[in-house]
């Protein structure tokens, strides 16, 4: 089990009587029914804590969703916080294929993403190591293919080799990761500390940027397509594009 200096610094909510938890989980199941931006009345506020003080994931999880948001309730940090490392402390040994494993591993990467800047408000300050452990909790037990990513970007700006540090971005794409693809890709193709291969480059970066359509990635990811492109030739297009058709639907479960 993954342990971290969260559950120690905070004190968290007593567990609600029974009966109360399992009212709080109806009123929880009622209220997601509904559209998440609804979520701001006293009422439904309320059961939400009633909730995650039963221990609820999925409470825990809207709460650190919150008040690290403002969305329904006041900007709080340190409250987000809060939720999200009891969320990952309660469950760090979910199993990963259970019903709140995706959940369970997004908070342990957001509490490390809360290490890697620290938060005053809750008396933790920034912990790289701490970061990194979580962030690691998450893409290795969980799987989860964004921590994967993060577990790339954080490598690189700690001086790893490509080739020391791409087998996180495989992972990830091979989940369907947007970002982690157009950046597999462009390496790929780019030969950028690892053995061109063009093609199979030309096709991560192509089902990247078709799954970044609509996002914030969109921008960067469609810069690096269109460059590769411009530089390969029309056999290599060709071939990529067969590539994606039939290995492509392998990789849309993100």
């Amino acid at each position: 089990m993954v342990a971290f200096s969260a559950s120690s610094a905070i004190g968290f909510a007593p567990a609600a009587q029974a009966q109360s938890a399992l009212d709080a989980a109806h009123d929880l199941a009622r209220m997601l029914d509904a559209p998440v931006d609804d979520l701001s009345g006293d009422s439904l506020l309320s059961a939400l804590e009633d909730a995650a003080a039963a221990g609820q994931p999925m409470a825990l999880w809207q709460l650190g969703l919150m008040y690290e948001s403002g969305m329904g309730v006041e900007q709080n940090p340190g409250k987000a916080f809060q939720f999200f490392a009891q969320l990952a402390s309660d469950n760090a040994n979910a199993p990963p294929q259970s019903l709140d494993a995706d959940i369970v591993a997004q908070s342990f990467l957001k509490v490390g993403e809360y290490y890697r800047r620290g938060v005053p408000d809750a008396g933790v300050a920034a912990d790289e190591a701490e970061a990194h452990k979580l962030i690691y909790h998450a893409a290795v037990y969980f799987g989860d293919a964004d921590a994967q990513y993060q577990l790339f970007l954080s490598e690189q700006e700690n001086g790893y080799l490509i080739n020391q540090s791409i087998r996180w971005l495989v992972l990830a794409a091979r989940k369907g990761h947007p970002a982690a693809q157009a950046r597999l890709g462009d390496i790929l193709f780019s030969g950028a500390g690892v053995d061109p291969q063009p093609v199979e480059g030309l096709m991560w970066l192509g089902l990247g940027y078709r799954r970044a359509l609509g996002t914030s990635d969109e921008t960067w990811i469609r810069e690096l397509n269109e460059g590769a492109m411009a530089q390969a030739s029309s056999d290599q297009i060709a071939a990529a594009q067969r590539a994606a058709e039939t290995l492509g639907p392998q990789f849309d479960g993100y």
